[in-house]
């Protein structure tokens, strides 16, 4: 099996002073939590929007171990809707005691470069930050980080930093170079 050399670069925040906000997209353009773990729902985000940059670490998730994970105290899903339509999302997971991992975010490919991305994070940010106001019992946000990589759209980065986010580590790494399915087998070429 072929590999890839991926690099990975983790980023933060350390303070909400510290995001920096982009403008809203024009047009009917709103971000709503899903509320109910929905194993399917999570699964359509993540195969829809990861499916063309080579998202496959949950593909074989089943749905008990989706559902266990959306249970969670504080796992959010918040989910960007073009005019009733899902556009993309973020998933915010409190991975110890102060600090909330952006665990994914992203566009579905139609809706990239339409300016959704940039509000999207920001506002995934902020609802990072103040998560301990929706959740009694978790601690307040000390931090907030996420993780980008070579596999990710060519603006990733750029929009991260500038939402402040500051890079912190990087790491280069061989991967198997496995084909993304997309939201279903055969939905992008290989």
């Amino acid at each position: 099996m072929s590999t890839l050399t991926v690099t990975t670069w983790s980023l933060e925040q350390t303070s909400p002073a510290d995001l920096r906000p982009a403008t809203a997209p024009e047009g009917d353009v709103r971000i709503v939590r899903a509320e109910v773990p929905s194993p399917e729902f999570s699964r359509f985000l993540y195969a829809s929007v990861g499916g063309d940059i080579h998202w496959t670490d949950r593909l074989g998730w089943t749905y008990a171990r989706w559902q266990e994970y959306l249970e969670r105290p504080g796992v959010e899903t918040w989910v960007a809707y073009d005019r009733g339509t899902p556009a993309g999302y973020v998933e915010l997971d409190p991975v110890e005691e102060g600090v909330v991992e952006i665990a994914y975010f992203g566009l579905l490919p139609a809706f990239r470069g339409r300016r959704i991305g940039g509000h999207l994070l920001s506002y995934g940010a902020a609802r990072a930050w103040d998560l301990a106001d929706r959740w009694p019992g978790c601690v307040p946000t000390k931090r907030v980080w996420l993780h980008t990589c070579s596999k990710d759209g060519e603006h990733a980065m750029d929009n991260y930093q500038r939402r402040g986010f500051r890079l912190f580590d990087t790491k280069v790494e061989e991967e198997p170079d496995v084909p993304t399915p997309g939201p279903w087998t055969g939905a992008y070429p290989a």
